[in-house]
């Protein structure tokens, strides 16, 4: 008897192990839920979604299928305290009054195409205009105002796939475009943005994302006192309307000189404007390298982009006025926040020595970004 009393306890014991493993486990994996979505509002009859990815770091990134828009970046500083660096709102409601492409996909030509046409094979397309008399970020609904087609993908790093067809004649551009863009955000602390593209008709095809970085994560502050660093030796100069000239203009000496490290509010008195300005990054090949560094001393963060690119575009925040108001309900003033998005030259269509932005049938486009933000 005393013998099956003991093999019955040591049953008993063996479940009890087993149920609370088991109950860790379910435990674990609550706790390492890295990606999820809320519905976040109604848009041209389709459902716009709030997706989060996650990392055991404690970063998280929302992401809507509105524009593509990422809404917040959330990341520690170098005393572990956890901030959002990049502009954005809490609601669609606010990014519906146009905010300028907050942390959008835009497309499908990122930045300016000079008096909203160009040419292929002889054959003329006039352009939604709605930059002055030129064409910018794809024209008056481009890709950040159009609701993409979400899909979470649950693999070992949660990812985000966003599809969406841009129709043949949209915003005065040929062809059907199909395009998928992957957000991830993995153990590393890397946003990692991939691009891809196929088209019907041949047709110019630039992506970027928009967002606008900050990383003292204090939006009421500028950005004057982040250190830059931009891997390239020359840059495109612009005319008044800030269509570059076609001129690859070496840099050094110049206030556009970021080879080497410098605060951005140390030479921006002596850019007409501000710094809004395509840099030609020196590229070993077309593979992905590190083409520029932002370094903020009072948080000790650091954002690190890695691009397959031959440009980008180093806006400091110019145009913002403090007529829009942040998530905390403050004034967005001038050099709140700053851009630097991976692109092809500005106005390629119509540069030919400028590197080919044309896309043809049967060709992919593709195109990777990553932005590593770490802290020290």
């Amino acid at each position: 008897m005393q013998f099956f009393k003991k093999i019955l306890l040591i049953v008993m014991s063996a479940q009890l192990i087993t149920s609370c493993a088991n109950n860790s486990s379910k435990n674990e994996t609550n706790a390492q839920v890295q990606s999820n979505k809320i519905h976040w509002g109604m848009l041209d009859g389709k459902e716009v979604f709030l997706y989060t990815l996650k990392n055991k770091l404690g970063s998280q990134v929302h992401i809507s299928n509105y524009g593509g828009i990422v809404t917040s970046l959330e990341t520690a500083d170098n005393k572990g305290q956890i901030s959002n660096v990049v502009l954005g709102f809490d609601s669609l409601k606010q990014y519906l009054n146009n905010p300028p492409y907050f942390g959008a996909i835009v497309g499908r030509y990122a930045n300016r195409i000079a008096k909203s046409q160009f040419k292929i094979d002889d054959h003329a397309y006039k352009l939604a205009v709605n930059n002055g008399e030129n064409h910018l970020h794809g024209g008056l609904k481009g890709f950040d105002k159009v609701v993409w087609d979400g899909t979470l993908i649950e693999d070992s790093i949660p990812r985000l796939v966003l599809k969406y067809v841009s129709k043949d004649g949209e915003e005065g551009y040929p062809g059907n475009l199909s395009v998928t863009v992957d957000y991830t955000l993995n153990e590393e602390n890397e946003l990692k943005i991939n691009y891809h593209a196929t088209t019907d008709k041949i047709t110019p095809v630039n992506l970027t994302n928009h967002s606008y970085f900050n990383l003292s994560g204090d939006f009421s502050t500028t950005i004057l006192n982040h250190s830059l660093q931009i891997n390239a030796s020359k840059y495109t100069p612009v005319d008044n309307g800030l269509i570059p000239t076609g001129e690859l203009k070496m840099l050094a000496n110049s206030p556009f000189d970021f080879l080497i490290p410098h605060l951005i509010g140390e030479r921006i008195d002596a850019v007409y404007g501000g710094y809004d300005h395509n840099f030609v990054i020196d590229r070993v090949d077309g593979n992905i390298q590190r083409v520029a560094a932002l370094s903020d001393t009072a948080s000790g963060r650091t954002l690190e982009v890695f691009s397959t690119e031959p440009g980008l575009q180093f806006y400091s925040g110019n145009f913002l006025d403090g007529t829009i108001l942040s998530r905390e309900g403050k004034p967005i003033n001038q050099h709140a926040a700053l851009c630097l998005e991976t692109q092809h030259f500005p106005n390629s269509p119509n540069q030919s020595n400028f590197p080919s932005v044309l896309l043809k049938p049967g060709e992919q486009y593709q195109s990777t970004t990553i932005y590593k933000i770490s802290a020290y």
